[in-house]
């Protein structure tokens, strides 16, 4: 299992508490330093099932800077979606946690970050 950090982020800080607590063997990627490819992105919305616009932080500064509230949320822009978190890491959702079973869950609650728990000990 995999989690994409942000150590300045009390969610990803929550997470981490929790796999702790459940003694769950994780690897801990700070991808704002370790900044995934497109590829890497790409790879990640495919486990979890979603598009890159439902892990953007539209509220971000750099996303406010790039109008990205206004790019039409469509096959045809999905590209310039995953290049955008690729070129700013701080506007991927976190923490984005892969489970050992191929899934991946956006481990913003602490049911989120249980059911990458369950899925590992299945996978």
């Amino acid at each position: 299992m995999e989690i994409w950090i942000n150590p300045a982020c009390s969610k990803c800080r929550s997470a981490l508490s929790l796999l702790d607590a459940e003694g769950a063997g994780y690897t801990v990627r700070r991808y704002l330093d370790d900044v995934p490819s497109a590829e890497e992105i790409r790879a990640v919305l495919g486990r979890l099932g979603l598009e890159p616009w439902d892990i953007t932080r539209t509220g971000e500064a750099e996303a406010k800077e790039l109008g990205v509230k206004d790019w039409p949320r469509e096959e045809g822009s999905r590209d310039r979606w995953v290049e955008a978190l690729a070129r700013h890491p701080k506007l991927i959702q976190r923490p984005i946690i892969t489970a050992d079973d191929g899934s991946a869950v956006v481990g913003r609650t602490e049911e989120a970050v249980r059911e990458a728990l369950a899925r590992s000990e299945r996978g």
